[in-house]
């Protein structure tokens, strides 16, 4: 039987001579038009990405590589230049702080209609139990507010409450990650890297956006609360306090100033020269830009962080002098470092009250399941007056007119005791959260939560949009503020969110 005849085709597929410097010509060549397409925007991908959502096109900031933290003007004209975040970790129990509830005190002891079997986070619930602490009318708007915070009691009349927040989980990280992020997951960017990511910074020598810790340790998320997420690393949190600077940044003693800058310039012209070879290599110029920002932050943090130029009045305000209560005095320092980097222009500033500790329940944070009173007794002091004096500083230093401040908290607590406890449980149901400064109505009360602050009832705000309404102060259209990742155009908001426009000056 005669044998088919083969054909020899493995010679037709390798590269000759003339084939390969044909091929590596026209290669280069698509790459270097690749790049400058996509410097321009002009990428298939770009084109399709940048199809309109909503109604809406979305808006990219264009960033030079070389100067990431350049400012950056906003989608419109904003209300806010810059934003304090002050960050209460463990779930501040809003019926005992600023929700107050006439009938929780009516019906004080009795099972809340309709939940006498309600199971929540920890088990199952005790009865009604009104506020250990005394709510009184504030200021001239005769806010009723508890004797938990009086200081910024006082201040009732600066505020805008919203008492009508609502959470998707009823665990501390997720619901940390949720306020700070927008989504219950890791790996998502928080607000102050979407805001730096979009506006930039007006100092050049501080980061767009720093995290202050709590002085006794990080919060339950950890650096997701402000980390970049898929965003560039670049518009991270730097994260530093007034008592643990940031690591690695004090020049040896070893080496005297004038080496060390002779060295920085070196170092600079060689990058230079670098980066001359690899012309329109991002990352390559992202990279440089952010060790010349680290060697300016030699100089930079320690100046803003050296407290001592501080006033013996100022530091009795703000009770940093307080020698009975070290960790209201070192919360305290925190805050006068929060309006200092707010002086310097620092874009997004992100205060912690309260760290997480394994095994320490209620000790550092927030979380009073157990023995609320006694535990808020501790924390109560440590936030009060540094934080109302934080306030009051930015307001005489006229900086609040153009800073918004956000205080806020992962989720609420129960308006019942637990069965077995003196405590409250986890409340993603309905909680506070309040705004002041740039922007908003104050006085001004937003939202309700039901008669026993259980559930938001009235004007219900999901987290979405109280992240839209905080974009829209610094002149930013959440749903037009995106980034392309996975083949998805990102936003905080992820597809929620409005705008609350009734509480907007």
């Amino acid at each position: 039987m005669p044998q088919p005849q083969t054909r020899n085709l493995v010679g037709r597929h390798l590269l000759n001579r003339r084939r390969f410097l044909d091929q590596t010509v026209t290669g280069l060549s698509g790459i270097a038009l690749a790049m400058l397409l996509a410097e321009e925007q002009l990428l298939g991908r770009d084109a399709e990405s940048s199809r309109t959502i909503g109604g809406k096109q979305p808006i990219r900031p264009r960033i030079d590589p070389s100067q990431p933290f350049a400012p950056r003007d906003p989608h419109f004209p904003a209300a806010a230049r810059n934003v304090l975040v002050i960050f209460c970790s463990g779930a501040v129990s809003h019926v005992d702080t600023f929700d107050y509830k006439p009938e929780l005190i009516n019906r004080h002891g009795q099972p809340m209609p309709g939940a006498d079997q309600l199971v929540t986070f920890q088990g199952q619930q005790g009865n009604l139990t009104r506020s250990p602490w005394q709510f009184r009318p504030r200021g001239e708007c005769g806010k009723m507010i508890s004797d938990l915070v009086p200081h910024l009691g006082d201040l009732a009349d600066d505020i805008c409450f919203l008492h009508s927040l609502k959470g998707k989980t009823n665990t501390h990280g997720p619901g940390e990650n949720y306020m700070s992020t927008g989504f219950t997951l890791d790996g998502f960017p928080s607000i102050g890297a979407w805001t730096s990511y979009a506006l930039g910074s007006e100092n050049r020598d501080l980061p767009a956006y720093v995290a202050i810790p709590d002085p006794r340790g990080t919060p339950q998320s950890s650096v997701n609360n402000w980390g970049p997420g898929f965003l560039p690393a670049a518009f991270q949190g730097t994260d530093f306090n007034a008592t643990k600077p940031i690591r690695n940044l004090q020049r040896p003693a070893s080496i005297s100033a004038s080496s060390d800058q002779a060295t920085r310039e070196y170092l600079q012209q060689l990058n230079a020269r670098h980066l001359e070879q690899f012309p329109g290599d991002t990352e390559l110029a992202a990279r440089i830009a952010s060790y010349e920002l680290a060697a300016r932050m030699q100089l930079s943090v320690p100046e803003v962080s050296d407290l001592g130029s501080e006033s013996a009045d100022t530091l009795r305000m703000y009770g940093a002098d307080d020698a009975s209560n070290p960790l209201k005095a070192a919360y305290a320092r925190n805050c006068i470092l929060a309006r200092r980097l707010v002086e310097q222009g620092v874009r997004f500033v992100q205060l912690f009250n309260g760290a997480y500790q394994t095994g320490g329940e209620g000790v550092s944070n927030w979380d009073g399941h157990k023995k609320i009173e006694e535990q808020y007794s501790v924390h109560g002091p440590v936030l009060d007056q540094p934080t109302a004096a934080l306030i009051k500083d930015l307001k005489q230093r006229g900086l609040l007119k153009e800073t918004l401040i956000v205080w806020c908290t992962e989720f609420g607590r129960m308006p019942t005791f637990q069965k077995g406890a003196s405590g409250r449980d986890h409340n993603p149901e309905g909680f506070t959260c309040w705004l002041a400064g740039a922007g908003v109505k104050a006085p001004f009360t937003y939202g309700a939560t039901d008669e026993f602050g259980y559930k938001a009832a009235e004007n219900v705000v999901d987290v979405h949009d109280f992240h839209a309404t905080i974009l829209h102060l610094l002149g930013l259209d959440h749903e037009r503020l995106t980034y392309y990742y996975n083949g998805l155009e990102r936003r905080l908001t992820d597809v929620h969110g409005r705008v609350i426009r009734e509480i907007l000056a």
